[in-house]
C-alpha cells in the first residue's frame, strides 16, 4: 500500500496531521490515468472501467486527502497543484507495479497485444510501414490508423492508440513527444507546365511567373502552398485551388498526370523527381520545413511492442 506522509493543518482549515489508512493502489492508478488523459471520460477508456467508477474512485480519493484534485469542467479534468504534486510522487512506482501486474505471472508465455499506430496517411504509407516492416518477424502485430492529426492525438489521450505521428508540436503534459523528422517542401509540377512557365522564371519573378498556372493543394484553405507562399516568397497566397484532395498522394499524381502545380513534401516526390515525372520548378537556399513527433501517453507502456517500435521509428526516420 502507498501511504502518504503525515502533514500538519494549513490555513484552509483542513487537519493534515491527523493519521490516515494508506491510499488504495487502485485509487492512485486511476487517478493518475485522469491526470494524464485530461478528462474522467477517457481515464475510463484508458482503464477498462466505467465514467461513473473512475468519478467515484476519485471522489474517494479526494475525501481521504481533504483535498480537491480536479476542477471538474465541460472540457475535462484540470489537476489542481495538489494534484500535480501527488502525480510527480506516485507516477514512477505506479507505472513500475502497473507494468508487473498487467504482465503477471505468466508473461513469458503470454503474446503481446497488437501495437496501435496512428499518423497522416502519406507519412504512414510511405515511410512508416517499409521502416516497421522488419518487426514482424520479431512476432510484433500492427494496427495502423490513418487521419487528421487533432483526431488522432484525441485518440492517443482516450486509450485508442499507443504511438501517434503528429504535424504539431504537443503542449501541456497529457502527452509527451519527441521530434521524429523533418519534411522539406517543394514546388513541383510535370515537364509540359515546367516549360510553359521557363526556366528561371519563378525565381525571378515569385509567384506572377504562375499566375496562369493550376494550383492544386490537399484541402481549400491550402494549409502547405500558403505556408510555401509565405516563406519563400514573403508573399499571401490568394489563389483559389483548382483540384483539391484530402490525400497528398492524389495530389501528386494529379501533378504527374499535367493537371497543374503543387507544394508537396520532398520525401512524397523523390522517385517523381528522380525519374523526372515532375520538376522542382524553384531550390530556395531555405526550403519550409514541418517537423514531425512521436507522440504517446506517458510512463512506460506494458506492451514491449511498443517500445520496439517507438525504438525502430526513432533509428529509421532520419533518413526520411
Amino acid at each position: 500500500m502507498f501511504c502518504m506522509p503525515h502533514r500538519k493543518s494549513d490555513a484552509s482549515g483542513v487537519s493534515r496531521g491527523r493519521s490516515r489508512a494508506p491510499l488504495d493502489l487502485s485509487l492512485l492508478r486511476t487517478f493518475l490515468a485522469v491526470h494524464r488523459s485530461g478528462s474522467f471520460t477517457a481515464a475510463a477508456r484508458v482503464l477498462g472501467l466505467s465514467q461513473p467508477t473512475v468519478t467515484t474512485q476519485i471522489r474517494s480519493l479526494e475525501q481521504q486527502l481533504g483535498r480537491e484534485l480536479f476542477e471538474r469542467r465541460p472540457r475535462g479534468a484540470v489537476p489542481t497543484s495538489v494534484a500535480d504534486e501527488l502525480a510527480a510522487q506516485v507516477a514512477a512506482p505506479i507505472d513500475a507495479l502497473a507494468a508487473v501486474a498487467d504482465r503477471g505471472p505468466l508473461a513469458a508465455e503470454k503474446r503481446p497485444d497488437p501495437v496501435h499506430l496512428a499518423g497522416p496517411a502519406e507519412l504512414v504509407c510511405a515511410r512508416v510501414l517499409p521502416a516497421l516492416a522488419p518487426l514482424t518477424g520479431r512476432g510484433v502485430r500492427l494496427r495502423v490508423t490513418m487521419g487528421l492529426t487533432d483526431d488522432l492525438l484525441d485518440g492517443l489521450r482516450g486509450g485508442r492508440f499507443d504511438l501517434v505521428i503528429s504535424t504539431v508540436r504537443l503542449r501541456g503534459r497529457t502527452l509527451v513527444a519527441v521530434p521524429l523528422a523533418d519534411e522539406e517542401f517543394v514546388l513541383v509540377a510535370a515537364p509540359a507546365w515546367a516549360e510553359r512557365v521557363g526556366p528561371g522564371r519563378v525565381a525571378a519573378e515569385g509567384p506572377a511567373a504562375l499566375r496562369d498556372v493550376p494550383l492544386l493543394a490537399y484541402a481549400d484553405d491550402l494549409p502547405i502552398a500558403r505556408r510555401y507562399w509565405w516563406h519563400v516568397f514573403g508573399e499571401r497566397l490568394t489563389e483559389e485551388p483548382v483540384i483539391t484532395v484530402p490525400d497528398l498522394r492524389g495530389v501528386l499524381a494529379a501533378v504527374v498526370a499535367g493537371a497543374g502545380v503543387s507544394v508537396l513534401p520532398r520525401y512524397l516526390c523523390l522517385d517523381a523527381l528522380a525519374s523526372g515525372a515532375v520538376v522542382p520548378l524553384l531550390l530556395p537556399e531555405d526550403p519550409p520545413i514541418n517537423t514531425r513527433y512521436l507522440a504517446q501517453r506517458p510512463g512506460t507502456p506494458a506492451n514491449p511492442h511498443v517500445q520496439l517500435v517507438r525504438d525502430l521509428l526513432l533509428r529509421s526516420a532520419p533518413a526520411w
